[in-house]
């Protein structure tokens, strides 16, 4: 147990009123899990101000109440921290109470609109396959070694995320790989922590509905790398036109990877096919598992990061010959009679979308027609769902618009803003059906031997959110059973 003066340090303080060398339980800034002895933090969020729940916060048996207004009325009973920041600051706290683990362990963030969970998942496999001890933080799942947590969000809340860092650093990891989300760098939730390195992957128009402008966009995630350390390691893609400016006032080392230009880690695809990649890398011919040249990007930035934090450059390629991408990444599977390709990936933007479908052009024969699935998601940027239909039926035979996650809103209106991208003279190509199941049951159908169906949207999901309720969905595990229903 920490007193309230130990966890304060460094959080930015204004003005206290009560004693700060008192117990604190536990830090919180959800008041419906504070507990007797705890700290509130009012945090202000996107969507309610925690300065609100300071009464009910109290009501529970918090000692101490962090916050940026000090409330009108002070109770004797408890102890009040006025804040400059207090997102800023529970990240802070968070970490003085868990007694900073990420200075503990060798930590590396991953950002960048498309890649993150790929870079972040193969380098925890690569590290794990090398003999470390490692933990990981990503869209799909959190993990320490072999014991697999749940993920709720890209990047945790600061408590959880120091907590499940102290854990790791508990159970003997060494190396941490985590994704580090727009969302989390521009709400604090990785403020306090420290980098052994930050890696970029690259940036297109995404979450316009939470940044407002692509410029507020980049300069979010351009700040993660202002904030690296001099100790650290920022490794870009200098194929992305954006790539250098990430790195522009950056203290860490810069480094650079590449497909297309002379780089710090140069890669050169020879062969891309349904059996992986063979690329050149540095004066190394290898063949990788993984597919398409979006990996090969995604395979140069792990390569990058490994020699970075000190590995040996033969052995790193050895061992990442070896490893698969993260589930829902271009996952596909093929039907029993009619050898149908079909495609699961997480594309949920229309960069990652034209990506995969030109992965799928460059492995098609000829004579495959290409089938895609593909819906928007609710609550989310509404600007890209026309695009995200044009790219679908600039680059498929046939396109079939459905159901992503609806959340609160209409799915058949979600719908009717994607056809409104639809050019008159490919509207022939697209049908729109609001259940996914059904969606993705016709695509089988319209398949014929040797086709290829890709469902995009969802990848590792295994449930779709509709009016606040998530229902169990796995499209993997739909197209298996439909597969098997159609005799395909």
């Amino acid at each position: 147990m920490k007193t309230l003066r130990d966890i304060l340090y460094n959080a930015g303080i204004r003005a206290v009123h009560g004693n700060t060398d008192i117990s604190v339980n536990a830090p919180a800034i959800d008041s419906r899990s504070v507990g007797p002895g705890d700290a509130f933090i009012a945090v202000k969020g996107v969507h309610t101000d925690g300065h609100q729940y300071i009464d009910k916060a109290i009501a529970q048996g918090a000692a101490a109440i962090i916050c940026e207004t000090m409330p009108e009325v002070l109770l004797d009973t408890v102890t009040y921290v006025q804040v400059e920041n207090s997102a800023l600051a529970s990240g802070i706290i968070a970490g003085n109470f868990y007694d900073n683990p990420s200075h503990k362990l060798q930590l590396v963030g991953v950002t960048g609109t498309n890649g993150k969970t790929t870079i972040a998942t193969i380098l925890f496999r690569l590290f794990s396959q090398l003999g470390y001890h490692c933990g990981l933080l990503s869209t799909v799942q959190n993990q320490i070694g072999d014991t697999v947590i749940p993920s709720t969000h890209t990047t945790p809340d600061p408590i959880s995320l120091n907590a499940l860092l102290a854990r790791m650093v508990e159970e003997g990891c060494l190396y941490a790989f985590m994704e580090v989300s727009s969302h989390a760098i521009h709400q604090q939730r990785v403020a306090g922590l420290k980098f052994a390195g930050g890696i970029f992957s690259n940036i297109t128009h995404d979450h316009l509905d939470y940044h407002k402008t692509f410029d507020e966009y980049i300069r979010v995630k351009k700040s993660f790398f202002d904030n690296l350390p001099a100790t650290a390691f920022a490794l870009t893609n200098l194929d992305d036109k954006r790539g250098m400016v990430m790195l522009q006032n950056t203290k860490a080392r810069k480094a650079t990877y590449s497909l297309r230009t002379l780089a710090d880690f140069k890669g050169k695809i020879l062969e891309n096919n349904l059996t992986g990649l063979i690329m050149q890398v540095g004066d190394t011919e290898v063949h990788f598992r993984l597919i398409g040249e979006f990996n090969a990007y995604n395979l140069l930035a792990v390569y990058g990061a490994a020699v970075l934090l000190g590995q040996d450059k033969a052995t790193v390629l050895r061992a990442l010959s070896n490893i698969q991408g993260a589930e829902g990444r271009f996952e596909y599977i093929v039907s029993a009679h009619d050898q149908i390709i079909a495609i699961v990936d997480y594309a949920h933007t229309p960069d990652a979308l034209k990506n995969v479908l030109a992965t799928i052009k460059n492995l098609r024969k000829g004579h495959e027609q290409v089938i895609t699935v593909v819906g928007c998601g609710g609550d989310r940027d509404t600007a890209k769902r026309p695009v995200m239909a044009a790219v679908a039926t600039d680059n498929s035979d046939r396109v079939i618009f459905t159901s992503d996650n609806p959340r609160s809103e209409d799915p058949e209106a979600i719908i009717r803003e994607m056809e409104a991208g639809v050019p008159v003279h490919l509207k022939k190509r697209v049908i729109s059906i609001t259940d996914r199941r059904e969606a993705i049951k016709t695509a089988v159908t319209l398949a014929g031997k040797e086709d290829i169906i890709l469902v995009a949207g969802k990848g590792h999901e295994k449930y779709q959110e509709i009016k606040g309720v998530k229902h169990p969905f796995d499209d993997k595990e739909v197209l298996e059973e439909v597969m098997r229903l159609l005799d395909k």
